[in-house]
């Protein structure tokens, strides 16, 4: 499976894009095997041998023996329904009289849907129980001592196999030796999500209790996931009514998603997924990770690495740049056309160090300014030629332009970019070609930065149009001639359609009420 090369997609960490056999699986389903599994007529019996062979299978590879694997939506459904269970045991065990009062226990690097999880049911059931975090090394890795000091007491562990922003690999072994070697009764739940296809996983040899799993990081759709649970293990339900999932989990069965992550699991079972494409082994991930490394350190002097290589999967590269923030690198590269991210998806939003960076002790800055770049286990040498080209030109962007590519400096007038109204100034990619082809005088006003130009961007799709370049920085000197134009129509863009409503606030508030922006800018633009 070979990514089109206009866009270098290198943010699989956080979602992978579809595996070609996943979308022709979920199509049958849809189209074919659309049965309720429930149901006891022919369609609903095949209905339920898909949902069983791909439990099967699944089972097959992860080792389940005589556990439970259910079908979820997902990995936030999976932490919540083990958490769940495990605290409903605790309450249990203390109301038949047994003193629990020992901390749940969190790594303090665990994706924050864990923590959450934990704070939220440890509420509602009452238990008031202390959460505790697990603090760890330089390199990602828990604190053994302190897990050695608090395990013994502990109602619950929480910790990861694999880490989403850092590929740091967690001692799984050495934690099950500490919980064995104490005599705790602590239950265990492992964060899987990152470690499905990358990691050997035969969960029924080990005393994990709890592991959930998430199918769209694996190039199934998202939606859909699993949970394991041991055999000896309590359980508790996250959601009833239905009885599905044999009153495990209720709901009729997401069958597009359940098929598709059973293609996914066929492909990755026999290794390959047809026309020479195959599940790349660890051997040429480490080799694609080193010649994204040597490409980054060749385009940014002084870069650093945030995780160690030996100790953390080859997918995943986590660095920071002296004097760029987390933004300017996002930026930098998604004007290349290079999509990476600062770290988990679900916290991108928030302009915030790092918190995982923050627990491993690294300097402020490096927290502060880290980029993570995350590569699929298809990857191939196209896509990791065409990515190490791309990141010497944003290299050369960077060092031959004077423009910072972090935050713009602010211009006179501008508010909040949510204080412009939905219907004023606004117009989408599917109403910009009417506007224009009506008002033929309008003046597109493109407000990206020097270095957004200079790592190549393609041509304009509107070629016909007067433009002017104008970063935003600059729009405040242009405002007097905008103004002495008249009321001529002004269309500002941008890549994201942040910045150019911006420039829309600036003009309304000086009286040009023909100031327009893209919504969405060219990320969300589409033309023929």
């Amino acid at each position: 499976m070979h990514t089109p090369l206009t866009e270098i997609y290198l943010d699989c960490n956080a979602t992978t894009p579809l595996l070609p056999a996943a979308r022709v699986a979920a199509l049958r389903a849809m189209e074919e095997q659309f049965g309720n599994p429930s149901s006891s007529h022919c369609a609903g019996l095949r209905a339920r041998a898909l949902v069983d062979g791909v439990r099967a299978r699944a089972s097959r590879l992860l080792g389940v023996g005589d556990g439970r694997l259910l079908l979820v939506s997902g990995a936030t459904e999976g932490i919540q329904t083990a958490v769940l269970s495990a605290l409903c045991a605790l309450r249990d065990r203390r109301d038949a009289g047994e003193h629990v009062e020992g901390p749940l226990l969190v790594g303090a690097t665990e994706h924050k849907a864990v923590p959450q999880s934990l704070a939220h049911w440890n509420a509602v059931l009452g238990l008031r129980l202390p959460i505790v975090e697990v603090p760890v090394d330089r390199n990602g890795l828990h604190d053994m001592a302190f897990l050695q000091a608090h395990i013994a007491q502990a109602g619950l562990l929480c910790t990861m196999a694999a880490n989403n922003e850092t590929g740091v690999v967690s001692d799984i072994r050495g934690i099950e030796s500490l919980l064995q070697s104490s005599g705790s009764r602590a239950l265990w739940l492992v964060d899987c999500v990152q470690a499905l296809g990358k990691l050997d996983l035969n969960l029924q040899t080990t005393r994990i209790d709890y592991a959930p799993f998430s199918g769209h990081k694996l190039y199934a759709p998202k939606g859909i996931g699993m949970l394991y649970v041991r055999a000896s293990s309590p359980f508790t339900p996250l959601m009833v009514g239905g009885g599905q999932e044999d009153g495990q989990r209720s709901g009729t069965e997401n069958m597009p998603g359940i098929a598709a992550l059973g293609a996914v699991l066929e492909a990755l079972e026999a290794g390959h997924v047809g026309e020479g494409a195959v599940f790349r082994p660890d051997a040429y991930l480490q080799q694609a990770r080193m010649r994204l490394a040597h490409a980054l350190q060749s385009a940014f002097p002084g870069l650093v690495f945030n995780m160690p290589f030996a100790g953390s999967l080859p997918t995943t590269l986590n660095f920071s740049v002296p004097g760029q923030t987390s933004k300017a690198l996002l930026n930098l590269f998604d004007a290349a056309g290079m999509r990476i991210s600062a770290g988990s998806a679900c916290s991108a939003a928030k302009a915030e160090p790092s918190f995982v960076l923050c627990a491993m002790g690294v300097p402020a800055w490096q927290a502060e300014g880290a980029a993570r770049l995350s590569i699929g286990a298809l990857c191939d040498d196209d896509l990791i030629d065409e990515a190490c080209a791309r990141i010497a030109r944003c290299g050369v962007a960077l060092q031959s332009t004077t423009a910072s590519i972090g935050q713009s400096m602010p211009i006179p007038a501008v508010t909040s970019v949510h204080a412009i109204p939905e219907d004023w100034g606004v117009l989408t990619a599917a109403t910009l070609p009417a506007f224009l082809l009506h008002h033929p005088d309008a003046l597109l006003v493109d407000v990206r930065e020097p270095y957004e130009h200079a790592v190549g961007l393609p041509s304009m799709p509107w070629a016909q149009q007067a433009l002017q370049n104008v970063p935003l920085a600059g729009v405040a000197q242009h405002v007097p001639g905008w103004l002495e134009q008249g009321q001529r129509p002004l269309v500002f863009f941008c890549r994201s359609g942040g910045r150019s409503a911006q420039a829309v606030q600036a003009l309304r508030a000086q009286g040009h009420d023909q100031a327009w922006h893209l919504a969405g800018g060219l990320a969300q633009a589409t033309f023929s």
